[in-house]
């Protein structure tokens, strides 16, 4: 394990209670020592990691240095660093590490959560880009990214997800996201009507401009992805958009096709249960698990018409629904299951539920 593995991992994900001053706080102090690039700032509840990944690769074939900030990984934390087509090296990490732990001072060090630290580490490892896409992480308005001044702001699909957090209505959920809007932003195709006019009065407050996505009928949810990726960077005078998303590949998790007859997808909401079921043809076996605070039940009803049967992958995390609690829910929807053990070349598969499912997958199946 690397020094900077290390002391990142001794640190919490979160904290129960937002501080707004710890992250701002921690930005004023280490900001001018570095060359920030601009920042095009994607947030949203699906399609993030997809939407920012375009932006970049394109960026990139338009002969600009350029990073990608996502979250959260699944097997390595060099995931959550892409620059000019490759992952952030162990040894760029360490660097980077030092640089920001020489800047910092100790108590910034110590109170820092680990989203928090990790998007500081962008500092170090991104100052000789010309752009920088980051993705949020939680919400939008108080999450660590927003502390960052942005050149244009990304809004892909939002719906219901980590209603604990951000609230039970989409109107506060799409809300906080889009309070961190900055003065021009484009906004992806909605499923939901409602949240366009919320948009637009967060704009109206905030004297921002808002350009719209327009997709046609029977694209995939990753073709959509990509429509808002070029409108973004049609709006940053970017000349060179003769692409199509097939052209670039996308982070690990993402609808990823590892076998003729595997598909994985990080997806852990009903809209994206919604939009991976539309994206795969015919029948599949769900290699399945969730966490108790997802709406599993109701993703399972709208994978049900495509399952064949539910192979359920145990996951070791401490919030992950109890098996009890799956199986009775699946006994209630009339999906049969059992365990799952190994896949067969015989079988179609979908390996869906969250990161920690794709990550399970990997070190059991790969």
């Amino acid at each position: 394990m690397t020094k900077f593995e290390e002391f990142i991992n001794s640190k919490p994900m979160a904290y129960k209670e937002i501080d707004l001053n710890r992250m701002p706080e921690a930005f004023q102090e280490v900001r001018e020592s570095f060359e920030i690039p601009h920042i095009i700032h994607v947030v949203g509840t699906n399609g993030k990691g997809s939407t920012g990944r375009f932006i970049a690769e394109m960026l990139r074939a338009n002969g600009f240095k350029v990073g990608h900030y996502t979250s959260p990984h699944i097997t390595t934390i060099n995931e959550r660093f892409w620059r000019d087509g490759e992952l952030i090296s162990d040894d760029e990490l360490d660097r980077s590490h030092r640089v920001l732990q020489r800047l910092l001072s100790k108590k910034q060090q110590n109170i820092l959560s680990y989203f928090e630290y990790t998007t500081l580490m962008t500092l170090p490892i991104y100052d000789q880009c010309h752009w920088l896409v980051m993705e949020a992480g939680l919400g939008g308005e108080f999450d660590a990214t927003n502390v960052f001044p942005k050149k244009l702001s990304v809004f892909t699909p939002i719906g219901f997800d980590h209603q604990f957090f951000l609230g039970e209505t989409l109107e506060e959920i799409a809300s906080t996201k889009f309070r961190s809007i900055g003065k021009v932003a484009v906004i992806a195709h909605q499923k939901y009507d409602e949240v366009y006019s919320i948009l637009e009065r967060v704009a109206t407050d905030n004297g921002s401009r808002v350009y719209h996505t327009k997709v046609k009928k029977g694209l995939s949810f990753i073709e959509e992805n990509f429509e808002t990726a070029k409108k973004a960077l049609q709006l940053l005078g970017v000349m060179n958009l003769e692409f199509k998303a097939s052209d670039f590949e996308l982070p690990s998790g993402r609808l990823e096709r590892i076998k003729d007859n595997i598909t994985l997808d990080v997806g852990h909401n009903t809209l994206s249960a919604e939009r991976v079921a539309g994206a795969i043809k015919g029948k599949f076996r769900l290699i399945y698990n969730s966490l108790d605070d997802k709406p599993y039940r109701e993703i399972l009803e709208i994978l049900k018409p495509k399952i064949e049967i539910v192979e359920i992958l145990p996951i070791d995390d401490d919030r992950a629904v109890s098996r009890e609690e799956l199986e009775k829910t699946l006994i209630e929807l009339d999906i049969p299951f059992q365990e799952f053990k190994s896949t067969s070349k015989k079988n179609k598969y979908l390996v869906f539920g969250s990161f920690k499912v794709v990550e399970e997958f990997k070190k059991r199946a790969l």
